[in-house]
């Protein structure tokens, strides 16, 4: 299926690495030129040189703190300049398992709390609220936030905070912005293999029975981004590999 994605400017947050590289690499495999975010100037400029190397479209790597509205707005700012403009926006940039600690609510620490909020909810709305003027007048676009199935699991107390927090973020933004031809999706990965878990993480149980790939992940990405995807939006995307017993609905 052609996806219909060759031409289309996206930004991808946290896209050095992990899943966020992962998609990066299939929307520019799809005919997507990519700008990728993250803090790790180094880190950063590896992964473009090895995208735009492997898929022979444009990789603009942007250093950005999506912790900070000024770094967002720059960030937002450079695409545009670079790219001539904003068709998707793919917010991925987070702590992988929130920065709280697991444990006891009596050992949660405030700070710990807020900077994941900061990060992975507030992080997600300025970046949103940056590229939406861009959707709007063009009259299409694409958003989709990067959550997890904490969202849908206790245990972890911040990570259901800010999982849960991401959806209701997306259902509000995909009400506003359906009537201007924007669609906005969350995807929720669970344990999910990339270079960081390498082979030391157990199999998880899952319905598969394995871990999902960061590249299936984005198989699923690549196409909530595309104009295919036109019936979805607002709704949640379960990417890993299925939960034994749950129904969800």
């Amino acid at each position: 299926m052609d996806l219909e994605l060759s031409g289309k400017r996206a930004i991808v947050t946290g896209g050095s690495r992990g899943i966020g590289k992962a998609i990066a690499r299939a929307l520019a495999q799809e005919g997507a030129d990519v700008v990728i975010g993250a803090r790790d100037p180094e880190r950063l400029q590896a992964a473009a040189t090895e995208l735009a190397a492997d898929t022979g479209r444009r990789i603009v790597p942007v250093e950005v703190d999506t912790g900070d509205d000024a770094s967002v707005r720059r960030l937002v700012a450079t695409a545009v300049e670079e790219l001539g403009g904003v068709d998707i926006l793919v917010n991925n940039a987070a702590t992988p398992g929130s920065v709280a600690p697991p444990g006891p609510v009596t050992e949660l620490r405030d700070e710990d709390v807020l900077a994941d909020l900061n990060v992975k909810v507030l992080g997600y709305l300025r970046t949103a609220r940056a590229v939406a003027p861009l959707l709007i007048d063009q009259g299409w676009g694409r958003i989709v936030n990067i959550s997890g199935l904490a969202a849908r699991n206790a245990g972890r107390i911040t990570g259901s905070i800010r999982n849960v927090s991401v959806s209701a973020l997306t259902k509000n933004l995909a009400d506003e912005l359906g009537p201007h031809g924007v669609n906005v999706t969350v995807v929720h990965p669970g344990v999910t293999r990339t270079e960081r878990t390498g082979r030391v993480v157990p199999e998880r149980g899952s319905t598969i029975g394995r871990l999902v790939e960061a590249h299936e992940v984005a198989w699923v990405v690549a196409f909530l981004a595309s104009p295919r995807s036109v019936a979805i939006t607002g709704d949640a995307i379960a990417a890993g590999g299925g939960v034994p017993g749950a129904i969800h609905y």
